[in-house]
C-alpha cells in the first residue's frame, strides 16, 4: 500500500511561512534542490491545499523556459508538471497541470487512493497536514529545517490533543545548514506500554 509522506521546511522555531505568508527565508541552493527533485521524481503523486497548489502553479509550470532558473529549477518544473497531482479545495472549479480536485478528506477515499498501484504520496501545506494528521492518515514525515529563526508566522503543527509516536528512520544535513529529519509512524507498543 502506498504511503502518505508530509514534506514540508520549516524554520529552526517550527513556521511554515512568516506572518505575511512569506517564504524568502527559505535557504535551498543547487545541493538542496536536486534532493527535492529526486524525492518529488519517486512519489506517485502530489496532494496539496489549494493555497499550496496555486503557489506552485504560478511558478512552476513556465519556470523552465525562464532564463534566470538555475538548472535544478528548470529540473524540477518539468517534475512537477508531469507529476499527478490532486488539490483539496471546496472552491476550485477546476485545475491544470495533471490537476484533481478533490473536495474533502476522506478517509474513506484517502484509503482508497493509498490502495492504488504507484509510488507514495507527497503531502504539503500546513492545514492540510492538519487535516490528514486529525484522521491519522500520514505515514511518514520529511521535515527540512531550515537555519533560521523567523519568530513568528504559521506553524507547521497546529495544536492538537493527539499524541503520535514516531520512529527516525533518517536524517541528512545539507551544506546549507539545512537539516531533513525524516521520521515514520511507530509500531504500537504493547498492552500498556506507552510511546
Amino acid at each position: 500500500m502506498r504511503k502518505i509522506i508530509l514534506m514540508m521546511s520549516v524554520s529552526l522555531d517550527g513556521y511554515i511561512e512568516g506572518p505575511d505568508r512569506q517564504i524568502d527565508w527559505h535557504v535551498v541552493d543547487d545541493e538542496l534542490h536536486y534532493h527535492f527533485n529526486e524525492q518529488v521524481e519517486e512519489l506517485g503523486g502530489l496532494l496539496s491545499g489549494r493555497v499550496t497548489h496555486e503557489l506552485m502553479a504560478d511558478f512552476w509550470p513556465t519556470a523552465d523556459a525562464d532564463p534566470s532558473s538555475t538548472g535544478p529549477m528548470a529540473e524540477f518544473a518539468r517534475i512537477w508538471r508531469d507529476k499527478p497531482k490532486i488539490v483539496f479545495s471546496r472552491t476550485l472549479e477546476r485545475a491544470d497541470w495533471n490537476t484533481t480536485v478533490m473536495r474533502d478528506v476522506s478517509v474513506e477515499e484517502i484509503t482508497a487512493l493509498k490502495a492504488q498501484p504507484g509510488g507514495d504520496l507527497g503531502l504539503s501545506g500546513a492545514d492540510l497536514a492538519a487535516d490528514f494528521m486529525r484522521q491519522d492518515l500520514v505515514d511518514e514525515y520529511r521535515v527540512y529545517v531550515h537555519p533560521v529563526l523567523i519568530g513568528r508566522g504559521k506553524p507547521l503543527f497546529a495544536a492538537s490533543d493527539g499524541r503520535t509516536g514516531l520512529r527516525l528512520i533518517g536524517t541528512h544535513a545539507f551544506g546549507n545548514g539545512g537539516v531533513l529529519l525524516h521520521y515514520q509512524r511507530a509500531e504500537a507498543p504493547p498492552d500498556g506500554a506507552t510511546v
